[in-house]
């Protein structure tokens, strides 16, 4: 892939595949695809420093998802985060908002600052930060409605939005930011190494990555399982119609 046209095409093949086999695999690549159609929009409209080199960025970033996802479709090997984030999609028992949360793990703290430390090979990485921090916009004009497609999965969430009011954005933003923050600290690391020692730190995260962070997310602790385990039971729909959801955002 050479565009983010191409990306956001490749995406939509990945939500395709996902709505016919019922894949909750889906439901990331769902939300996936519409940030990558913001991050076109904003490269289109001149709301980056670098529009070319975004759209560079944004396609090694992408890469590293769909090459992880083909590689779980044919059963081959992929990085121990993403593995455990596509192994929990044969299981029932996930919430809709861990298989989010999941490829989020997976994606934003190991393959954003790979994808950082990548593009920026040449030039001074500090050169990427603007725009890599301009992101954090585009991704918060898109919780309201992400909420508002996960409320209509489960509808109890619209009645604790409305209680929270704009705390619950702030929560959500703030932890967003410090995730994106952890990448950029992982793409100086890897920045500051010769190449041939890249290999060896990614694994070191990633093990990271794929045992502890995913834990959180996918093994939080009994009474917090409970809880999780009663919103599975009041989800709404079909696993496809929770994907064409997730595309509404």
């Amino acid at each position: 892939m050479q565009t983010i046209e191409q990306v956001v095409e490749r995406l939509g093949e990945v939500v395709e595949w996902a709505t016919r086999h019922e894949e909750p695999a889906g439901y990331f690549a769902a939300l996936y695809r519409t940030v990558t159609v913001r991050v076109a929009e904003g490269i289109r409209d001149g709301f980056f420093d670098d529009g070319p080199r975004m759209e560079r960025f944004d396609v090694v970033f992408a890469t590293r998802y769909l090459e992880a996802f083909d590689a779980w479709t044919r059963g081959a090997p992929t990085t121990r985060a993403w593995a455990v984030t596509f192994a929990m999609t044969r299981h029932w028992r996930p919430i809709v908002i861990q298989h989010l949360l999941g490829g989020m793990n997976a994606h934003i703290n190991l393959d954003l600052g790979i994808a950082a430390a990548s593009v920026a090979a040449g030039e001074p990485l500090s050169s990427l930060k603007g725009d890599f921090s301009k992101i954090n916009t585009i991704l918060a004009s898109l919780v309201q409605a992400t909420k508002d497609d996960l409320s209509a999965i489960w509808p109890p969430l619209r009645w604790i939005d409305r209680l929270s009011g704009p705390a619950d954005d702030a929560i959500v933003n703030f932890s967003m930011v410090l995730a994106r923050d952890g990448a950029w600290e992982f793409a100086e690391r890897l920045a500051g190494l010769p190449k041939d020692e890249w290999l060896a730190a990614i694994d070191k995260r990633d093990q990271v990555i794929g045992t502890r962070l995913a834990d959180l997310v996918y093994r939080p602790g009994m009474l917090a399982s409970l809880l999780l385990l009663g919103i599975r039971l009041a989800e709404r729909g079909t696993t496809s119609s929770k994907i064409d959801r997730l595309m509404r955002a």
